[in-house]
């Protein structure tokens, strides 16, 4: 069975989305997912499943709209394309937890970055799903303003990679 990470938008430890791991955990072997590893309190889920990823996405973000209220957003990707995003980062000399990847649904459009207000030196590449923003001086500092943004969620190039490597090892357990 294929090893997914799901990355859910709006899911934290306190306020809205709040969602314990443990529950989350619960919910995807309710699912019938296999082998479900969670990861930080941000909504990260390690799993295998068989079947269409649309649907495993649809049955996920169903389940979670029960459990919250609304559905929060899974955005689905394979191990090796997390592995893959981490590789591609096109800002490699930055420091990694000043890169966020949003990652989206679909390719992004051509016109993703219309719109972006960029007043703090902050850089920003689209490719395929993923747009890859660095952060000169933090995320939680920079007053970037990019639309789309609010319709994916992210997640720094640290976080990647330490979501890759154990989707790795699920990915080669098979």
């Amino acid at each position: 069975m294929p090893v997914y990470i799901a990355l859910l938008r709006a899911i934290n430890v306190g306020g809205t989305g709040k969602l314990p791991m443990v529950e989350l955990k619960s919910l995807c072997e309710d699912l019938g997912f296999a082998d479900v590893l969670t990861f930080i309190q941000s909504g990260n889920v390690i799993f295998r499943e068989s079947g269409d990823a649309a649907d495993i996405c649809a049955r996920l973000d169903a389940a979670l709209a029960e459990r919250l209220g609304k559905p929060p957003g899974v955005f689905l990707r394979r191990s090796g394309e997390l592995a893959a995003i981490a590789k591609a980062n096109p800002f490699p000399a930055m420091e990694p937890n000043r890169v966020l990847v949003s990652f989206f649904a679909e390719p992004v459009p051509e016109d993703a970055l219309h719109g972006l207000v960029a007043p703090d030196g902050e850089e920003v590449v689209a490719r395929g799903r993923e747009i890859f923003i660095h952060y000169p001086i933090g995320s939680g500092r920079s007053r970037l303003k990019l639309p789309i943004l609010k319709t994916g969620t992210a997640r720094n190039i640290n976080t990647i990679v330490k979501l890759a490597a154990p989707a790795a090892e699920l990915e080669n357990r098979r």
